[in-house]
């Protein structure tokens, strides 16, 4: 019985990294996942283009979900989605635009099957013994929320992403009054965001940015003007678009995403645009540079993004001119800075100018220290567990708590995976649950593991040599070779003396296994791996892969 009034509260992702935010809430016999987001690869993760949370937990209790709940809009809080569902079809809660978003996912991936509800802030979707309330929240996407969990045991509030913007571009306010009502009910955990917790001060309001697109545009009367931005920042498409129609500017688009965020976003409402202002990419010629406004991805430096294609000339219907003005509003995720700069500096080389560190071209969506404070204030949890950042920022949040007087035994900086046990009376970490991540390779998930990453390592550092040899069957006489094949390691020609030794190393270790008459391959592979190795390093100081085909005959 003490067991089954606990409540368990996990992270799938979010805990010690940026994005793939999801979390899982479990009470007596439901569950409930708040968000099912993706996050970009390491450096290390050669060919990989996604990595998701690992779901095994899910799976194996797919009967106790009662929904997926997203909070908005964002690929960290979203991207997840159409893999998940493809094991586990479960209805999915969220705002207009949020499910906007997710059905143009879905349907990529054809998927019909789906349950997708929308649902208004204040309203409170009943699963059972917890009931889900959305609360409106400012971020840097519209229809952003917070979500409050009612249960018998108290309320988890859990912030989703959020800043307390007081001038909001469209005019929604943070439901800050909900917050205090539930505050008198009493609040038993937070989970709040993280992401700028080690920065002081508060988050600017959306608005300045528009302030600052304006002088650049007014600046750049008599060039073309690129923007780079997420897809998915709403609030800042409004704004390049408002300052394009202040210095009458035809808008075009480039990059798949923002093509389609756009198209939802215009469909939906959540984009104030006149229908004559889009052009076609196609036809950005037929105007001159100065009534010509390029909104594309590629804010992250991302190298197949649209323009990091142009900055190298790869773009199939945009060359960079000497002159053009090129605008990267968004800061940079952590790890993707030599990514950006490469393509800045690229785009330099052709003649722009590149703006991206200005104050003013960008603000965040999340809230800085100041904020959190007031949130704390205003919501007085009685337990407090950091949520949706790397360690650094969950600690600095921590921190920040207990300045406003939470107790620290009463905060849990918790790990992607841990299980936050609590009721009304008691909070611990207690125990773990599977965890990981899943890396997706093209059509893949999955598949692509530790070994087939080293694997690529090796072949991108050291290169690849096959041996080919062909062998009697019966006798396990060499009939042909060995040949050897590189890749990635030296160039043949240049390097015929390497090639000659190596093939005398070989043709000792074949002619000593057909001397004592060893026909296993595995023998005769290892042999062959073990002496080229030794006399390639020996030579070159590398170690490529060796790759031996043996051939019967």
């Amino acid at each position: 019985m003490y067991k089954k009034n606990k409540i368990k509260v996990m992270a799938l992702g979010g805990l010690n990294e940026i994005g793939k935010n999801m979390t899982v809430i479990e009470y007596k016999n439901e569950i409930i996942v708040i968000d099912a987001g993706m996050s970009f690869p390491e450096d290390e993760m050669l060919g990989i283009d996604i990595v998701i949370p690992d779901i095994t937990y899910l799976i194996k209790n797919k009967e106790k979900i009662k929904g997926i709940f997203i909070t908005h809009g964002h690929e960290d809080h979203i991207g997840a989605l159409p893999y998940i569902l493809k094991h586990i079809n479960v209805p999915v809660y969220g705002a207009r635009l949020s499910i906007g978003l997710i059905e143009v996912k879905l349907k990529e991936h054809k998927l019909s099957n789906v349950e997708l509800n929308i649902v208004s802030p204040r309203q409170v979707i009943k699963t059972g013994c917890m009931d889900v309330e959305f609360i409106k929240n400012n971020h840097s996407i519209p229809d952003a929320c917070s979500l409050a969990i009612h249960t018998d045991q108290g309320i988890i509030y859990h912030t989703g992403d959020f800043k307390i913007d007081l001038t909001p571009l469209d005019g929604e306010v943070m439901d800050i009054h909900r917050i205090c009502e539930l505050s008198k009910k009493g609040i038993l955990l937070l989970l709040s965001d993280s992401t700028n917790a080690d920065s002081s001060g508060y988050t600017l309001s959306e608005k300045t940015v528009g302030e600052g697109l304006y002088d650049l545009f007014r600046k750049a009367s008599k060039n073309r003007i690129i923007v780079a931005t997420f897809a998915s920042n709403i609030h800042r498409l409004q704004q390049i678009i408002n300052a394009s129609k202040r210095f009458n500017r035809k808008v075009a688009v480039s990059g798949r995403s923002m093509i389609n965020v756009i198209s939802v976003a215009k469909e939906l409402g959540y984009l104030d645009m006149p229908d004559d202002m889009l052009i076609d990419l196609n036809d950005i010629h037929k105007y001159e540079d100065k009534e010509v406004v390029l909104i594309t991805t590629g804010s992250q430096g991302e190298p197949m993004s649209a323009l990091a294609r142009m900055a190298v000339s790869e773009h199939r219907k945009v060359e960079i001119k000497n002159g053009d003005l090129i605008i990267i509003s968004a800061h940079p995720i952590p790890g993707n800075e030599k990514l950006i700069s490469k393509v800045i500096n690229s785009l330099c080389e052709r003649g722009a100018r590149v703006v991206h560190d200005e104050v003013d071209i960008h603000v965040s969506g999340h809230a800085k220290e100041e904020e959190l404070k007031l949130l704390q204030v205003l919501a007085r949890p009685k337990f407090f567990m950091p949520v949706h950042g790397e360690y650094r920022m969950l600690k600095k949040h921590a921190e920040i708590a207990e300045e406003v007087g939470m107790p620290s035994k009463n905060i849990f900086i918790a790990k992607t995976g841990d299980i936050l046990e609590l009721d009304r009376h008691s909070a611990r970490l207690n125990g773990t649950i599977p965890t990981g991540q899943v890396l997706v390779d093209g059509l893949g998930v999955g598949d692509v593991g530790n070994i087939v990453l080293r694997d690529r390592k090796h072949l991108s550092e050291d290169g690849l040599m096959i041996v080919v040899v062909t062998i009697s069957k019966d006798e396990g006489r060499i009939l042909a070779g060995p040949d050897i094949i590189s890749r990635g390691f030296v160039y043949v020609r240049e390097s015929e003396g390497l090639m000659e030794g190596a093939r005398l190393v070989l043709k000792d270790v074949l002619n000593d296994c057909e001397e004592k008459g060893i026909k296993e391959w595995a023998y005769i592979k290892n042999n062959i791996k073990d002496n080229l190795r030794d006399y390639l390093y020996q030579k070159t100081k590398r170690n490529p892969m060796i790759l031996p085909i043996i051939m019967e005959v």
